[in-house]
């Protein structure tokens, strides 16, 4: 079998190397310098790493209260998995609103500047209070 070669003139092979150079550009930015971006984040960063967010949901939420993801998480409408950006579920809400509350307590008692969730130096965490268990106990005074 013989190959023929075609004259392409340098404007057409300026170009093809342009085209495929905005194509790989444009591949290379959507794959976003290997973040996960979650949706619906509120309380979290909008860029956490997907380390960091698997941290705060296990060593947080999974030790702290003793529940796993669908304690949270709405069941997915097709139903295979969780629908994690859904709010259906009213304890994600009241899950923001104790993150919040916990960051609240950090900065304004114990001084804290950048109070991060997951992070070491946190004073009160969700186990301070939780201890493991999803409906913590209540005082004497809230009895």
């Amino acid at each position: 079998m013989k190959y023929k070669f075609v004259k392409v003139s340098s404007k057409a092979r300026v170009s093809f190397v342009l085209i495929i150079t905005i194509g790989i550009c444009t591949a290379a930015t959507s794959v976003k310098s290997g973040k996960a971006v979650y949706k619906n984040l509120k309380v979290l960063p909008k860029q956490i790493s997907s380390k960091d967010l698997q941290g705060i949901m296990v060593d947080d939420f999974q030790d702290g209260l003793g529940v796993t993801c669908g304690f949270c998480h709405a069941n997915a409408k097709n139903g295979h998995g969780l629908d994690f950006e859904s709010d259906e579920k009213p304890e994600k809400e009241i899950s923001r609103a104790m993150m919040r509350m916990t960051i609240g307590i950090n900065r304004k008692y114990f001084k804290q500047k950048h109070v991060l969730l997951g992070s070491e130096p946190l004073t009160v965490t969700c186990a301070t209070c939780h201890k493991g268990e999803a409906f913590p106990e209540r005082g004497e005074e809230n009895k």
